[in-house]
């Protein structure tokens, strides 16, 4: 679907961070990961115009690249977003060569905490604030 969007429609996708869960099903437990600095992390996305099928209207959709994680992410998850910084975004935008891009960030890049398992619940208050403070782990 979004072959011809890599080469034409890219993306950033401004994010202040992520979610990651780790151990058994049922059981699991969610972690945030945010830049360290506080700064807006810049994930490569693809967006693409497509027609709706049941009111033939075109629809915008996008994804966030996915790639391998980095050795540092590896212990929760074997990929992650790929993060662009923030000085590549031009670049990015423009149509410069992917493989440049589409690479695990450095092992500095990112901050990690466990949060409350309410981020799990969707629906009831997923844009509450209180979603990405520290918890500690049950």
């Amino acid at each position: 679907m979004f072959r011809s969007a890599f080469k034409s429609r890219r993306c950033i996708i401004p994010a202040s961070g992520f979610y990651e869960w780790t151990g058994a099903k049922g059981t699991k437990t969610p972690h945030y990961f945010s830049s360290p600095d506080g700064r807006p992390l810049a994930f490569a996305g693809l967006w693409e115009s497509a027609p709706n099928s049941q009111t033939n209207l075109l629809e915008d959709s996008t994804t966030i690249i996915v790639g391998p994680a980095n050795e540092w992410m590896s212990c929760f998850h074997d990929r992650m977003p790929v993060i662009l910084d923030w000085n590549d975004a031009s670049a990015w935008m423009a149509g410069g060569d992917p493989g440049a891009f589409l690479r695990p960030p450095p092992e500095d890049a990112l901050q990690e905490w466990i949060v409350s398992p309410r981020v799990n619940r969707s629906g009831v208050g997923d844009d509450e604030p209180t979603l990405i403070e520290p918890t500690v782990a049950a």
